[in-house]
């Protein structure tokens, strides 16, 4: 896509392009999977059409100030920020998904920036977000505490994580059927493990859940959809170390 002078220098004052904010080249390269970005480019947009853009849209409701999202792919939440979200920085470590969220941050009705990082090494001092978004992320991070732990770092106290994530299932044979499919999913997925118990480690690292909503998606009689949650996790002011 081609843009003049002008367009140019008016997103690069609101929206920035691709920073290095985050970890170093060395550590982004255990994080690409070119072949899974260009598929999820593909398959997401149906996935969007059925009910996911207004998953979305819920999650992101009402969120305010400074945001940091966490493995932002391919930039599908972008559209849904509300006003009041005065700055979204955007991570994302594939380098095919994060080119992608560029191109959908220049026409998000807020400013954002995409940068390249990971969830163990996120741009920002010390409390310095009002909320942090992570949707369809912490089943694929490597290991989802330490990845908690650096959301508690960056965000400030009683500042707000919004979670829009596939589960562990309840039922004990299909929590068995995902444990099984989870080493699969992980070589095919761009890292996903199946059946992360997310909830509870949100929980885990400190945070106060409050609203989480538990459903299935896609929501089809015919065939069993994936367990998931969508809500909203305070950091406490006197949330343990």
């Amino acid at each position: 896509m081609e843009h003049n002078a002008a367009h140019s220098s008016h997103y690069q004052r609101q929206h920035c392009s691709t920073q290095s904010l985050g970890a170093g080249m060395n550590q982004l390269r255990h994080f690409q999977y070119p072949r899974f970005a260009r598929r999820w480019i593909k398959l997401s947009a149906g996935l969007e059409r059925r009910g996911l853009a207004g998953l979305r849209e819920q999650t992101l409701t009402g969120l305010v100030g400074r945001v940091i999202e966490v493995g932002c792919g391919n930039g599908l939440n972008f559209r849904h920020y509300p006003a009041g979200v005065d700055e979204v920085i955007a991570v994302e470590p594939d380098d095919t998904l994060r080119t992608a969220a560029e191109y959908a941050a220049e026409t998000a009705p807020i400013p954002v920036s995409v940068v390249a990082g990971h969830a163990d090494d996120l741009p920002g001092a010390d409390g310095s977000y009002d909320a942090a978004v992570v949707t369809l992320v912490l089943c694929s991070v490597p290991e989802p505490a330490s990845a908690l732990a650096e959301l508690r770092r960056v965000l400030r106290p009683g500042g707000q994580l919004r979670l829009l994530e596939h589960v562990r299932a309840h039922n004990r044979v299909a929590a068995r059927f995902q444990d099984l499919i989870s080493p699969i999913s992980a070589k095919l997925d761009a890292g996903c493990r199946q059946g992360r118990d997310t909830g509870s480690a949100v929980r885990d690292a400190g945070f106060a859940v409050s609203g989480l909503k538990r459903f299935s998606f896609p929501d089809r009689p015919w065939v069993p959809g994936q367990p998931m949650i969508c809500g909203t996790a305070v950091l406490a002011d006197e949330a343990p170390v």
